[in-house]
Order: C-alpha cells, then structure tokens, then sequence
C-alpha cells in the first residue's frame, strides 16, 4: 500500500507541473517511484535527465532490461519489477530469461555482452564491488565506456527500486508475472 499521497497534476505547484509536464511529454515516464520524487522537483528533472542519458547510451534496450530485471529482482522491488517485465518482453527479452532472473536463477543468454551484463549486476548488487577477474572480463567485454555506464545504471535502477519499497509503490492488480517468493 502506498505510504505516500499521490499528487495528481491539478494539485502540484507550478516548479512540479513545469517538471511533471516536460517528464511526460518527453518519455511519458511520471508514474511509480516518480510519484515520490515529484516532492523535490529538481530531484525528479535529474532522475529523469539520468534515464535519458543512460538510455541513450552504449547499452542497448536489451542489455539495460537485463541489468533492471536483476536490480529489481535483488531488492525485491515489485513495481519496477512489474514495469521491467513489461518492457522486457517488448524488447525481445524471452520469457525464459525473464522467469530465470525471477526465480534466481542463471538465465541462458547467448550474447557476450548480455551475460556481461546479468553477471556484474548480480556480483555488484550481492558483493557491493566486483572481483579482479570479474571486472577484467566485463572491461573486455563491454569497453571501458559500456562498463561505466554498467555500473551507472544498476546504482540509478537501484534507487529507483528502494525508493518504490520505501514509499511502498505498488504494481496494479492484474499483474501477469509478480516476484517470486
């Protein structure tokens, strides 16, 4: 349940509609977690000019939905869960992949730069850092550049997961493939 009020577009002050307004019209993201960050306008313009820029750049669709599937799953997150899902499969991600990270599990993916990718997620999330021979393969892998933004995008999607449990951000009730247990 929602621990916080939602403020609907005709009760935010004029700094959180200008913001509101510019989110929607640019990517049409303004719902879940934002709903908490729309308090503090400038946070909710930097969020969205930080999944702008992620979005844009060395990660492909497929590559960022593999890292938010395992960012979501590790906080248990089940609004962005619900919102990763959706996207994934619209992506192309296979339903095999997206109930393997949901169960835990090791998906079979045969792109280098996926693993690459479900790999760091899973390391950095569970050992807060990641092992030499780890971070060698993934700089080989993916280029320095990739890398970074790796690592940039599982630490936003991250907080974009504990501010959803925080505020206890819920998915909608028909909700086709919820966490696991």
């Amino acid at each position: 349940m929602t621990r916080i009020p939602i403020i609907e577009r005709a009760d935010m002050n004029a700094e959180q509609a200008r913001v509101y307004d510019a989110a929607k019209q640019a990517s049409g993201i303004v719902g879940g977690p934002y709903y908490a960050y729309i308090r503090l306008p400038s946070l909710f313009e930097a969020c969205q000019n930080l999944r702008e820029s992620l979005s844009s750049g060395p990660l492909s669709s497929r590559e960022q939905q593999i890292v938010n599937l395992v960012v979501a799953r590790h906080w248990n997150a089940r609004y962005p869960w619900f919102a990763q899902v959706r996207r994934s499969l619209a992506v192309g991600i296979d339903q095999a992949v997206v109930d393997a990270i949901n169960a835990r599990g090791t998906p079979s993916l045969a792109d280098a730069r996926e693993r690459t990718c479900f790999v760091v997620a899973r390391e950095l999330l569970a050992s807060k850092g990641l092992s030499d021979e780890t971070y060698a393969a993934a700089e080989k892998t993916m280029g320095l550049e990739s890398l970074v933004a790796l690592i940039a995008s599982i630490g936003s999607f991250s907080m974009t997961c504990m501010t959803a449990n925080t505020f206890g951000i819920d998915p909608p009730a028909v909700n086709p493939i919820p966490l696991a247990k």
